[in-house]
């Protein structure tokens, strides 16, 4: 049986948007106004899920019978929790801190059946890699503008590929939706994204 129920993904992200369109499914956005400091008492894994249902619950709100999608991303550099970089000087530090090491990258979803009051929220961990870099190649990438609005400075999608050796996970993860989660976590409300049509 195909998908009849109303999706909101409760998000701004252009990359979010791309990621659930690969799914096929009908939705909506519907960016959350919600505040996304950190929680500084919680660990990675709790912080992500934490805010990751702050958004859903804002948005839910404002929806009656609807499934609610909404997400956040960290990047986890030793004891440094990573958001989206304030402005030039903070995408540098980043990434000179991500420089020749490996991190990890948290997105925490929260899924909401606004009709049924069911609730589901999880996170998923991938690991990354990058090579060393140098001052002019990360002033190089600060000059080309993809440091901003993207958790540790840098969007794997983009020109910040050539940065990462390897990585260990769900690459959706690190774009900031991790799809396979997603996906099978929709099935327990009743959405299958590979649906089999009755024979």
């Amino acid at each position: 049986m195909r998908n009849t129920r109303k999706i909101i993904l409760a998000s701004a992200s252009p990359r979010r948007k791309e990621i659930f369109g690969k799914t096929g499914l009908k939705f909506k956005v519907d960016e959350s106004d919600c505040d996304e400091k950190a929680n500084a008492g919680l660990k990675p894994h709790e912080l992500a899920t934490f805010l990751s249902r702050a958004k859903a619950k804002d948005v839910a709100r404002r929806h009656r019978n609807a499934l609610v999608i909404a997400a956040d991303t960290l990047v986890i550099s030793g004891r440094n929790i990573f958001g989206k970089p304030g402005g030039e000087e903070q995408a540098r530090e980043m990434l000179k801190t991500l420089s020749g090491r490996a991190h990890s990258v948290i997105t925490g979803f929260t899924i909401i059946d606004t009709a049924g009051k069911k609730e589901l929220s999880m996170s998923v961990e991938t690991k990354v890699y990058f090579k060393r870099m140098g001052g002019e190649e990360i002033e190089a990438y600060i000059r080309s503008g993809e440091p901003f609005g993207k958790a540790g400075a840098y969007g794997i999608q983009g020109l910040g590929a050539v940065m990462v050796k390897k990585i260990e996970g769900d690459f959706f993860n690190v774009m900031g939706l991790p799809l396979y989660a997603l996906a099978e976590s929709l099935k327990k409300f009743g959405v299958h994204v590979l649906h089999q049509d009755e024979v």
